[in-house]
């Protein structure tokens, strides 16, 4: 509010066209209802009605008495709590404040459940699978998986299935085959999407991770393949973006699971 709107209404105040409280009141609006200010954050209540799932909280960055703000905020407001990218000392201080939470240090995904009726929405099950080319994805994978249970997604991890031994992926292809969405997280030359993509009937979000020798450029050459893949199915995220493809991979279950049972 600028400095003539605070006058024109001194004016209505003195004029006795509005009270004090009206005249408080417009200087200093009501909260607005999907908003919950903590201080440090403007936290988005509305987020789940618009976007099918609540905030995330990004815990890199942040201090832990702001992080307990925000948690004790969403708790109340019946939300799961997931905070993502959040190193162990920050979850030592966090954990013994919130005795439900629990942490995925390979992850570094923090959650804290609330109880089921008192959530804001009930969770709707699809599946969705995680696959890892190497051993060394696990960490963006673990991510994927956890933020994709959050969603209320069934997850099955299916580890170590890369394109150097083709008869891994083979050995699994019914696991991949039921699910309503594939995330696929490799590094290297980032082929196992494309591969996968021509064996299933549903979305593949492939992760591009940084594992790799020196012209993998940090997950860059992984990146560019995944984008150049010719299975029309395949769809690509940021790299060691595990959150983000385990939240789509969610919206997608959750839709198909809605369709089955409507």
């Amino acid at each position: 509010m600028n400095r003539q709107e605070i006058e024109k209404l001194a004016e209505r105040l003195l004029a006795r066209e509005l009270s004090v409280g009206e005249f408080a009141g417009r200087l200093v609006p009501a909260p607005h209802p999907g908003i919950a200010d903590v201080g440090e954050a403007q936290l988005d209540l509305d987020r789940a009605r618009r976007c099918g799932f609540p905030e995330v909280v990004f815990a890199q960055g942040k201090s832990v008495e702001a992080m307990e703000k925000i948690f004790h905020a969403l708790l109340e407001n019946g939300v799961d709590v997931l905070a993502t990218r959040m190193p162990p000392e920050q979850a030592a201080e966090l954990g013994p404040k919130f005795p439900a939470a629990s942490y995925n240090p390979v992850g570094r995904t923090f959650r804290i459940p609330v109880a089921e009726a008192e959530k804001a929405s009930p969770a709707v099950s699809g599946l969705v699978t995680v696959v890892t080319a190497g051993t060394s994805d696990l960490p963006v994978a673990e991510e994927a998986r956890e933020t994709a249970l959050w969603t209320g997604a069934r997850v099955d991890l299916v580890q170590d299935i890369g394109v150097a031994g083709p008869h891994r992926l083979a050995a699994n292809l019914d696991r991949l085959q039921a699910s309503d969405a594939v995330v696929v997280v490799a590094g290297m030359e980032g082929a196992l999407p494309s591969v996968v993509g021509g064996h299933v009937a549903c979305p593949v979000i492939a992760v591009p991770t940084s594992v790799g020798y020196g012209a993998s450029f940090g997950g860059l050459a992984a990146l560019l393949g995944m984008l150049n893949s010719c299975a029309a199915n395949v769809t690509v995220v940021n790299i060691d973006a595990g959150f983000k493809g385990g939240y789509i991979a969610g919206l997608i279950a959750k839709n198909a699971a809605r369709r089955v049972q409507s």
